[in-house]
Order: C-alpha cells, then structure tokens, then sequence
C-alpha cells in the first residue's frame, strides 16, 4: 500500500465525532478497532484507554483539517509535524501484497506495525498518510465539510481542486438549501417591488383626485 493511501485513516478518524450534533463513534473498544481497516495485531491489542487517546489525537488532527480549510498552511503544517514527531513511523519495503504481469513483487514503502499501543500504531499511521497526501497534492486539499451544520473532514482528489463537501448527499443539501435561499430572496424583492408599485399607484390616485377637486 502506498503511503498516501494512509491518510484516509486521518480522516476515518476524525469523523467519528460530529461535533455540531454533540455526536461521538468512538466510545468503546470495539469502535477503536473498527477504524483500522484491516486485521491488524495492533488492532487486536486495543484497551479501553486507547479510547481517551485517540480522542486526544482525533482532536489534533481535526486542527489540522480546519487549519487548512481556513487556508493557514503554516499553521497545518506545524500541527500535522507535532504528531509526526510525537508518533513516528518504521517504514519498510514490502512486495507480499501486490505482483506485476510477471508475477514478480510490486516493492512499495510499508509502515512496519510494531507500536506501544493501539493508538500510536494508528496516530504515526494517520500522520503519516497526511502528511504525504498533503506534500503531494497541497494543503488545499485537506477540508471541512461546507454543508452545515456538518463539519466532517475530507481530502480533495478532484482534478480542478473543486470539491467543497464530504459526501455527495451534504452536496445536494448545501444545493437544495442554496437554491430555496435563492427563491426566497426572489419571492422578497418581489413582494418588495409589488409593494411599492401598489404604494405609487394609491398615490397617483390620490393626486388625481386631488386635482379633480
């Protein structure tokens, strides 16, 4: 597995919280295992303290995201290089997974699994996805979900750099909600207009009158 592929982690991460709802995933030890994507020992070797710490680091990177979508690069940066610091990765070359036409290994740089615990197998994971998502892509494709009220996190892999929601469904509520907005503010400057049309016409009618008599 690439190394970039990782990143996900950081976002399957942060998005066990929807903060806006007063929501949390990540309440037991079953959940903590979930987020690793495969059957990994260090998985299997969650406790129910690994909960408190992974909140701890879904906090940190959830700063990273909103840093970048703030487009405070520098701020990103130092964010995501605390955790690179504080839970580093053992790459290592690895071909088992993967094998070209001739069945020969694909070689490809592996994070070695052999942390203290749970979370600091996932956090130098996550970190390290992110870190080389965002030196690859930029630090403009790391985001937080425009849609209110979600605040979920996102990478953006689109060619144009356009991609502004987390899913597809937070897409069509922001356009729903942006296009009832607009037929709103249509619907008010036209009562607006017809309200002052009716006012000139009463007061034309009133200096027709007047003049009359």
């Amino acid at each position: 597995m690439e190394l970039a592929h990782y990143s996900d982690y950081a976002v399957r991460l942060v998005n066990t919280e929807d903060p806006a709802r007063g929501k949390d995933e990540l309440t037991s030890v079953e959940a903590v295992r979930a987020l690793f994507s495969n059957a990994s020992q260090v998985a299997r070797r969650a406790t129910d303290a690994d909960v408190t710490r992974l909140r701890a680091v879904r906090t940190r990177l959830r700063a990273v995201f909103e840093a970048a979508d703030e487009r405070d690069e520098v701020r990103a940066v130092d964010l995501l290089n605390a955790l690179l610091m504080e839970f580093p990765v053992s790459p290592q070359v690895a071909g088992h997974e993967y094998r070209d036409e001739d069945g020969r290994p694909k070689w490809h740089l592996h994070i070695a699994e052999h942390p203290a615990n749970a979370t600091a197998g996932y956090a130098a994971t996550a970190s390290m996805g992110l870190a080389v998502h965002l030196s690859e892509l930029g630090v403009d494709r790391l985001g937080i979900c425009q849609a209110t009220p979600c605040r979920n996190a996102y990478l953006d892999t689109s060619t144009n750099r356009s991609r502004r929601y987390c899913s597809d469904r937070c897409a069509t509520r922001a356009n729903v909600a942006a296009y009832r907005a607009r037929k709103r503010l249509e619907t008010e400057r036209s009562e607006r207009t017809e309200d002052r049309t009716g006012r000139t016409a009463e007061t034309a009618q009133e200096t027709s009158a007047a003049g009359e008599r």
